[in-house]
């Protein structure tokens, strides 16, 4: 792949688009947990809940945690979303500063 269709792909609008389909998966897959765990049935793994928060997904997934009280009373849920996700906002911070 050149370098040139690789700016192409990744784009600021991809880039966008991105996190919002991530975010919105994050936030159904709260949400989805919630509702099988109020049914006794088969569960979202808590660490592919974790993968979508570290694949950029950190808002869905807080925000489907607190709006559908979703794992609220564990402290790895409740500390470590909002430190995955401020970690990733220092991390691009950081990264545009230097661009």
């Amino acid at each position: 792949m050149s370098i040139q269709k690789f700016i192409e792909i990744v784009s600021l609008k991809n880039i966008i688009i991105y996190l919002i389909i991530i975010n919105v998966i994050g936030f159904l897959a709260m949400f989805i947990d919630k509702w099988k765990a109020k049914r006794g049935a088969w569960r979202i793994a808590e660490k592919t809940l974790f993968l979508l928060t570290l694949l950029g997904g950190g808002v869905g997934t807080i925000a489907g945690m607190y709006i559908f009280r979703h794992k609220t009373k564990k402290l790895y849920f409740t500390i470590g979303f909002p430190v995955i996700l401020i970690t990733e906002i220092v991390c691009v911070i950081v990264w545009a500063m230097k661009g």
